[in-house]
């Protein structure tokens, strides 16, 4: 007979694929899915004439699967021994997700029975294949390690056993279809049902014993388009994200990896910021020979000690460094949040730079310290060179507030650190501890694959050596466009095919490492397209005027006059009476790309940048708009 644990299985595959609000309860809750799960089963079974029958317990899975998430059944046999290759998010987004899940009577009837003992001796150790079980069933995961998104150290935390207490807590490997995309082509077996009954026990005991980590998360704004509720990553809707130069701080993006921290009354008195300077610290008072060592034992300040030493503000836009990914996806599959533009937002910092802190304690890390590492209360790590963290000029902040109020818990209560023109990730949440050292931070967010740019070419991260790629750091430049105005609308309904029609387009524009917007350009994409061609072409297309070009320079607002070399935010433009040559189907599409102060370019097309992990997309930003009938 199947088991509850493999129905479980099943609902969660489901659970994956749905966007409906039943489909994300039963996603958010995995002990809601099992108790549906038993309920659903014991019904079915009572109503059977034969509670042993495989095909009355697989109808009853298909049959809560449909009912209470929308999922269809799956059809066709997956025999092959999967292990065999490397999966990929990319090679598995090609395949009709139905087809490839293995039916509930064949993973019973064809595929071997392991147990717990035989799963722990497989864990990667001296060779050995690495095994994982997960609601029954068991996978060989081995050629998948150097692929998952969080880094090969989180994933290896679960060799040898069950993943169900990790994505207790890593919930977002719900928040859609690709883990079990994945997870059903490493499929080698089903877990013996009374081990699999003792994890089923395991997570009773912390659903009924431990709170759920989640359980003190933040009042989220409605309007925020959410991607994932726990953890919680939601962008500022595209349509605001141009209507206050500063982001209202209800509308600031939001990109967790954890639940956010909850620090009673007690830890927050108690809570102390460290500061390491690694193997010795340099004095700064001047003497008549040469600085000189101090003691190197960490210091630790309270919010107090920095709310005592000046204050410095700066406006800085911070951007998740997957920032339109869903465009990645439409021309191969990547593997995060598929963001929109809206994973970018701006706000004035105010804090106390991390230079001048040392400067107030008199001391420098040792000139062999290289960087400044950055830990968070969540278990985040992340690191910059000295040369940002120290500049007198690269203004990183150690902020306790964010526009003009106290910092959020979602923007990292109650210390942040913000290293203006960088990846997001690198502002560090939640600060615990600064060290400064002579290597990068360890871990999967400075170190492994989450954010590293691999080139188009590799779908699959076992085939280089990630080590040796740099992670993320300055940003690159970027742009977007948050509003279009038709112009002289009353004709529209009349447009044809062909026709041009003319448009104001709004929108940001916004360059890392401080350099500065010094132009944008907007033009409709078709008219580019047809502006290139040669007048011998044999097209009928649409063509400007070559004596033309299509692209209007737009006028550089807000954001503009930033000092130079320390253009931490956003610009907004606006370009006016641009023409677009109406498409076939009655749609015009309007690009824009920006150009920075080392005349930095946006790239044409996605294509050139695409990678695994969908980060980076800089290419130009296209936006359509479709004609009234």
């Amino acid at each position: 007979m199947n088991t509850p644990s493999l129905m479980v299985r099943r609902l969660l595959h489901g659970a994956g694929r749905s966007s409906s609000s039943v489909g994300r309860s039963f996603m958010m809750n995995p002990r809601n899915v099992r108790q549906q799960a038993t309920r659903t089963l014991s019904t079915n079974a009572s109503r059977s004439s034969s509670q042993d029958d495989p095909a009355s317990f697989t109808t009853a899975a298909a049959a809560a699967a449909i009912c209470m998430l929308g999922m269809t059944a799956a059809a066709t046999s997956n025999c092959d021994n999967n292990t065999k290759q490397s999966w990929t998010p990319s090679i598995v987004a090609k395949e009709n997700f139905a087809d490839t899940i293995i039916p509930m009577d064949e993973l019973q009837n064809n595929y071997p029975t392991y147990t717990m003992e035989e799963v722990s001796q497989n864990d990667g150790t001296d060779g050995k294949p690495i095994w994982m079980t997960y609601g029954g069933v068991v996978y060989d995961v081995t050629k998948f390690i150097a692929n998952h998104p969080g880094g090969s150290e989180k994933i290896m935390m679960a060799a040898g056993s069950s993943i169900e207490p990790y994505w207790h807590t890593y919930r977002q490997h719900f928040a859609s279809d690709l883990p079990s995309r994945l997870l059903e082509h490493m499929v080698i077996g089903r877990l013996a049902d009374t081990d699999q009954d003792s994890v089923d026990e395991q997570m009773d005991v912390i659903y009924e014993t431990s709170e759920d980590p989640f359980a003190h998360e933040p009042v989220r704004h409605k309007a925020l388009r959410v991607h994932s509720e726990q953890s919680m990553n939601a962008e500022t809707p595209e349509e605001l994200l141009t209507e206050n130069y500063l982001t209202p701080t209800p509308l600031f993006y939001i990109r967790h990896h954890h639940p956010v921290p909850f620090l009673t009354t007690q830890q927050i008195q108690n809570y102390r910021l460290e500061i390491d300077l690694g193997d010795g610290a340099i004095s700064k008072k001047k003497t008549k020979k040469k600085k000189t060592k101090k003691n190197a034992a960490n210091i630790k300040l309270s919010l107090e000690d920095l709310k005592k030493l000046p204050k410095t503000e700066i406006v800085a836009t911070l951007q998740c460094s997957g920032n339109r990914r869903s465009e990645y996806n439409k021309y191969q599959r990547t593997t995060g949040t598929v963001w929109g533009q809206g994973a970018l937002s701006t706000a004035k910092w105010g804090g106390v730079l991390l230079k001048d802190v040392l400067d107030h304690l008199g001391v420098e890390p040792d000139e062999a310290m290289e960087h400044a590492r950055f830990y968070s209360l969540d278990g985040v790590m992340a690191s910059v060179g000295v040369e940002k963290a120290l500049n007198p000029y690269g203004d990183v902040l150690i902020a306790y507030e964010m526009n003009d109020e106290i910092l959020p818990r979602d923007h990292g209560y109650p210390l942040r650190i913000i290293i203006p023109g960088y990846a997001g990730i690198r502002n560090v949440k939640w600060l615990s501890k600064i060290e400064f050292a002579k290597e990068e931070a360890e871990g999967a967010w400075q170190r492994g694959l989450n954010y590293k740019i691999l080139p188009p070419s590799v779908t699959d991260a076992s085939d280089v050596n990630i080590t040796e790629m740099p992670s993320m750091m300055e940003a690159s430049i970027f742009s977007g466009i948050t509003k279009m105005e038709i112009l002289n609308a009353k004709k529209l309904r009349k447009a044809k095919p062909g026709d041009v029609i003319h448009v104001n387009v709004q929108g940001w524009a916004w360059a890392g490492g401080g350099r500065n917007v010094v132009r944008v350009d907007a033009a409709s994409t078709n008219a580019v397209a047809s502006n290139m061609k040669s007048s011998n072409d044999d097209d009928d297309s649409p063509v400007l005027s070559s004596s033309v070009s299509p692209w209007v320079t737009a006028t550089l607002k807000e954001g503009s006059e930033q000092r130079r070399g320390r253009a931490w935010a956003w610009t907004f433009w606006e370009a006016k009476n641009v023409p677009a040559i109406v498409n076939k189907d009655r749609t015009i599409e309007i690009a824009c790309k920006a150009i920075d102060s080392a005349f930095n370019v946006q790239p044409e097309s996605s294509d050139h940048v695409w990678n695994v992990r969908g980060l980076g997309n800089n290419s130009w930003f296209r936006m359509k708009y479709q004609l009234p009938k």
